[in-house]
């Protein structure tokens, strides 16, 4: 009996074509939508994930500026962070160890290309080398870490050559940071984010030599002690660099931040797209949704002789609804497929660029059998819901008027 719905139904369609494609129109433009969406922003919480692992939940990040490493620290600009301030967080209760982190865009130069890049200044003593090797994005690969001592020597990111210079930089060479020769000691680990990828790590005292940055880091990176909780730490820290540097609450000239904060604040601004973008998706599947129920009236209309026939010869109340609800839902899945197939194809599009266009290895869109499923089921479940109206409509006709019709 199902499958003779089930061959009624698609009879239906396939002979209402333009119609029918018209009419599924709305509906694989929405789950295209929905379908990307949810790939897209799977893939990009697999990432914070990942980086979160990479960074570890045990550390705390400390920055010149009110507005936080979200913002920059952009909410006053002349705020500094110096070797007093390091000192002072180094002594808060449950601070394992700190470091002083200088950035600049450095002038580089290889044979005769020249490219401005990120460049990363640390301490070279052994505790803070010790420190960084448990830093996924600082480990190094090929070659040796930074060594107390150490002057113009540099640290390249595993990208930094093929994609910024054409050829492999590799240890022993050397390369031109500021009109400055450096010789290459290490090669780091890939991680997949450009920024890391193709940064250069160079020896503190010669960045603030390098960069007039004498005693002003751009962030202190914390380790929490085992057994303390960061965010209490973070706490503690924010106390004592209030006293240090006698500002009052609320009108800190420096943010400190919790990885997990830093990663909860990447995530609310992800759901509020993520909202956006559902309520741009369900204006077209409403759309779609009011397509099928009108097109599903059409159809009822179009056949109220048929139904007469259905119903003098025995067929139920319920058999008839059963045949236009499978009718509606599969408009609704037909334009689920053609939209799965569309945001897969959006997804995988938008992976290939971010990967082969902008170096963002890290990055793979979510494309597993759940989404597949989801979308089908959703987009069948749909169509039957705005073909119920039209389908009670048709099994409430009384099967003499509906005989009457021509």
């Amino acid at each position: 009996m199902i499958e003779d719905y089930i061959k009624f139904a698609l009879n239906s369609i396939a002979h209402r074509r333009v119609r029918s494609w018209l009419t599924m129109l709305g509906i694989f433009v929405g789950i295209i939508a929905v379908v990307a969406l949810i790939s897209l922003s799977e893939g990009l919480q697999q990432v914070i994930q990942e980086q979160a692992q990479a960074v570890g939940s045990d550390r705390i990040a400390v920055s010149p500026g009110g507005g936080g490493m979200m913002t920059g620290g952009s909410t006053y600009t002349s705020a500094k962070l110096g070797e007093s301030d390091l000192d002072v967080i180094k002594k808060v209760r449950g601070v394992d160890f700190a470091i002083g982190v200088v950035m600049a865009t450095g002038k580089v130069k290889f044979k005769d290309k020249t490219k401005f890049i990120s460049v990363f200044a640390v301490d070279t003593d052994p505790k803070t080398q010790d420190f960084l090797e448990k830093v996924d994005y600082f480990v190094v690969d090929e070659g040796r870490y930074l060594r107390d001592g150490d002057s113009f020597k540099a640290q390249l990111g595993p990208k930094t050559g093929p994609d910024l210079f054409d050829r492999e930089l590799e240890v022993g060479g050397k390369i031109r940071i500021e009109d400055r020769d450096f010789d290459i000691v290490g090669i780091n680990k890939k991680t997949g984010n450009p920024m890391h990828d193709l940064k250069i790590t160079i020896p503190l005292e010669t960045a603030e030599e390098l960069f007039d940055k004498k005693d002003d880091y751009s962030t202190i990176m914390v380790k929490v002690e085992q057994g303390y909780d960061p965010s209490e730490v973070a706490e503690s820290i924010e106390e004592r660099l209030r006293k240090h540097r006698n500002v009052k609450e609320d009108e800190e000239d420096f943010s400190v931040e919790t990885f997990e904060n830093l990663i909860g604040a990447f995530t609310s601004v992800l759901d509020i797209v993520q909202v956006v973008l559902i309520g741009i998706a369900a204006i077209s599947l409403l759309v779609g949704g009011i397509g099928i129920m009108t097109t599903m009236y059409t159809s009822v209309i179009e056949r109220i002789h048929q139904i007469g026939i259905m119903k003098a010869i025995g067929a139920r109340n319920s058999s008839i609804m059963a045949i236009f609800l499978i009718e509606g839902g599969f408009l609704g899945m037909v334009g689920g497929i053609i939209g799965t197939l569309g945001g897969l194809g959006v997804s995988f599009g938008v992976e290939y660029a971010l990967i082969n266009f902008y170096n963002f290895d890290m990055f793979h869109a979510y494309m597993g059998p759940e989404l597949i499923i989801f979308s089908l089921t959703f987009s069948f479940l749909w169509g039957c819901i705005w073909g119920g109206l039209p389908a009670r409509k048709a099994a409430k006709m009384h099967p003499v008027d509906a005989l009457r019709h021509r």
